[in-house]
């Protein structure tokens, strides 16, 4: 999976986190991303769209 340059990439974090102490995810083409977002600038974990999917599916559950 290709991922974007992190600038051009939409990362979130969820409402319910503590703000200051949590993982930063953005939709990618192909997939998703996760990122720490106390440190962005250490790269990026990419997840094929399967993958992405079934996670989201059992985040949810």
């Amino acid at each position: 999976m290709l991922v974007p340059n992190s600038d051009a990439l939409a990362f979130r974090t969820s409402s319910h986190s503590d703000r200051s102490d949590c993982v930063a995810v953005a939709d990618a083409p192909g997939g998703g991303v996760v990122r720490d977002s106390k440190h962005p600038e250490r790269g990026q974990l990419p997840f094929p769209a399967p993958e992405w999917a079934a996670f989201l599916r059992s985040a949810k559950a």
